[in-house]
């Protein structure tokens, strides 16, 4: 549904977006992460045929968006960060001309009604723009986004600034719309991104890093699969049943946890060199002996973690391959200039006025009257 391959571009000698590929299947909900300025909105903005590409290309339902953008761009929906609204304009008023403006050719009222309905603002379809929460905006720029029925949604940060309720409408829209629609979603708040998505792809400093479900994206940065297990026992009466659940169990002792002072509660980290799931044997085995479980979750980085690790190590990378300004470059020998930089400006000045510089015999003061005398002796 949507491809891209080595996108690239460029201002004056920096790369924006430098060489991303990538595909996206429809019905897809991918979430599309970087840190400011990584090229996200650049990357967005190519796509939606809004500036053009240095390099590479970009098709949208199989129709590149440079070399046939009308039909391109009728793929596509689109929410900027700040939602195109004219705030003099009802409702209705602002959909009717957007539908319009976009030429769809769907029946109009039964079309209307339904994006409405889909968006939730049926409520709201007669009232002035400026005078709704910014929520409902939110709500009235994604029903534009939906005239004509797109293929594909692009949503830019569809959530900022709103407050929790907001937030969790939005996201359950954004996720009814994905049993439909591919959408591609933009977002620096990352529990919303793992809560809709069904993979994400991160760039920093214009170059792809990482695309994938977060569960693989995690897994491929830590070997630590092991689960955490809060239990109440004593610890050497614990230890036993946690061991026989296999010869490829290993058991590590956190240690103590107390919690509203009770005694003998312990943290245990659980790991199957099988890379096997113990969730249910150990549940069974705790309930046969007895022992409560109070807390179990396993101990893969969150997005947030995956995230800054990501960067991180991409920062590092960037700050590598610098080159040392403070190096100098090496100078052949016998050039004539491999002195040049070390010498010491006391002695230079001693050169110049003796002339004994680059095999010179003749001081620099005396050269003049010499090229006069043999002058005249011509």
């Amino acid at each position: 549904m949507v491809e891209v391959k080595h996108l690239v571009k460029r201002y004056g000698v920096k790369n924006a977006v430098d060489d991303i590929s990538f595909s996206i299947d429809s019905g897809e909900i991918v979430g599309f992460l970087g840190p400011n300025g990584a090229g996200k909105s650049t990357t967005m903005n190519i796509l939606t045929g809004y500036i053009s590409a240095t390099q590479g290309e970009a098709t949208i339902g199989g129709f590149d968006i440079l070399e046939e953008p009308l039909k391109a761009k009728k793929c596509i929906g689109y929410l900027p960060e700040q939602p195109p609204l004219y705030l003099d304009m009802t409702v209705d008023g602002y959909l009717q001309f957007m539908y319009e403006l976009k030429k769809v050719s769907l029946p109009r009222k039964a079309h209307l009604d339904e994006v409405c309905r889909l968006c939730g603002i049926e409520g709201v379809r007669g009232r002035i723009i400026k005078n709704l929460s910014k929520g409902y905006r939110q709500r009235v720029g994604l029903a534009q986004a939906l005239l004509g029925n797109p293929q594909v949604l692009i949503l830019d940060e569809p959530t900022v600034g709103l407050d929790p309720n907001q937030i969790i409408e939005i996201r359950d829209l954004i996720r009814s719309l994905g049993e439909k629609h591919t959408i591609i979603l933009s977002s620096h708040i990352l529990s919303e991104v793992q809560a809709v998505c069904d993979r994400i792809i991160i760039i920093n400093a214009g170059k792809l890093i990482a695309d994938g479900t977060p569960e693989s994206i995690a897994a491929s940065l830590s070997s630590d699969h092991s689960l955490v297990a809060r239990i109440e026992g004593k610890q050497e009466q614990v230890l036993p049943v946690l061991k026989g659940l296999g010869q490829d169990v290993q058991v590590d002792v956190a240690g103590p946890r107390e919690e509203n002072g009770a005694p003998d509660i312990y943290e245990y980290h659980i790991q199957s060199s099988e890379q096997r799931d113990l969730r249910r044997p150990l549940f069974r085995a705790l309930c046969q002996n007895n022992m409560p479980l109070l807390l179990l979750k396993t101990s893969e980085l969150t997005l947030e973690e995956v995230f800054l690790q990501l960067i991180n190590e991409q920062k590092s990378l960037i700050e590598e391959d610098k080159p040392d300004e403070c190096q100098q470059t090496p100078v052949p020998e016998g050039s004539g200039a491999e002195d040049s930089g070390d010498q010491d400006p006391e002695a230079a000045g001693e050169t110049a006025a003796t002339g004994e510089d680059h095999g010179s015999e003749i001081p620099a003061e005396n050269a003049g009257e010499k090229a006069a005398s043999e002058k005249e002796g011509e």
